[in-house]
């Protein structure tokens, strides 16, 4: 069974953690708070020398580390990642995009503004530049989805479990989502997919109810 080390409030964790609810993977969690320093000890580094998460178990002392890489590995052979190459190179595309528009602005100023006490006062220089990349980045999306049901087209795909990730917490750090119609059209068909989970689900808690 994989082992999935991960922190409940992070976006490109929560990613990893609906692709695993979406597929029915089972998987034992471990919390971690990069928070509280604890990616940076001796015996993490050990298992991802970078020092993030999440980081995926997927073998006894063999480890995958980048959220979309965990992505692509778990969605192989399944419904979320498309066989045919063009197909899949559309689903790429807008994984490279989420990395390169959507996490360095929407989930930095997410991760300043949500997660870390008097981040807005101690990145105010950075938040002007974050908002405004992250509401191009918002139009670009919306522009898409004004001809697609989804990024890569008409069918559900890891490059919409990657890009839910972030931007469905857009809201909680000061983007406005009211002048992308279709943007919040997308949010609400990703929430009502088979299999769909919050951020904050959390699975140790039903099983604990069922004991």
């Amino acid at each position: 069974m994989y082992t999935l080390y991960s922190m409940q409030r992070s976006g490109n964790c929560y990613k990893v953690r609906l692709a695993l609810a979406q597929l029915g993977v089972a998987y034992n969690r471990v919390e971690i708070d990069i928070l509280k320093g604890e990616t940076r000890t001796p015996d993490f580094l050990a298992r991802n020398p970078s020092g993030h998460i999440p980081l995926l178990e997927i073998a006894p002392g063999r480890f995958l580390a980048e959220s979309n890489a965990i992505l692509c590995f778990l969605a192989e052979r399944s419904h979320l990642l498309a066989r045919d190459p063009v197909e899949r190179a559309a689903i790429m595309q807008w994984l490279f995009f989420e990395q390169h528009a959507v996490v360095p602005n929407i989930g930095a100023a997410y991760f300043w503004l949500c997660l870390v006490k008097g981040g807005r006062d101690l990145q105010r220089h950075a938040l002007d530049d974050w908002m405004e990349e992250g509401q191009r980045s918002l139009a670009v999306m919306n522009r898409h989805l004004s001809e697609n049901r989804y990024f890569a087209g008409e069918r559900y795909s890891i490059a919409d479990v990657a890009i839910y990730a972030y931007t469905h917490l857009a809201p909680l750090c000061d983007f406005e989502l009211a002048p992308f119609p279709a943007l919040q059209d997308w949010l609400a068909r990703v929430a009502a997919e088979p299999g769909h989970i919050g951020m904050d689900f959390d699975p140790s808690a039903l099983s604990a109810a069922a004991e």
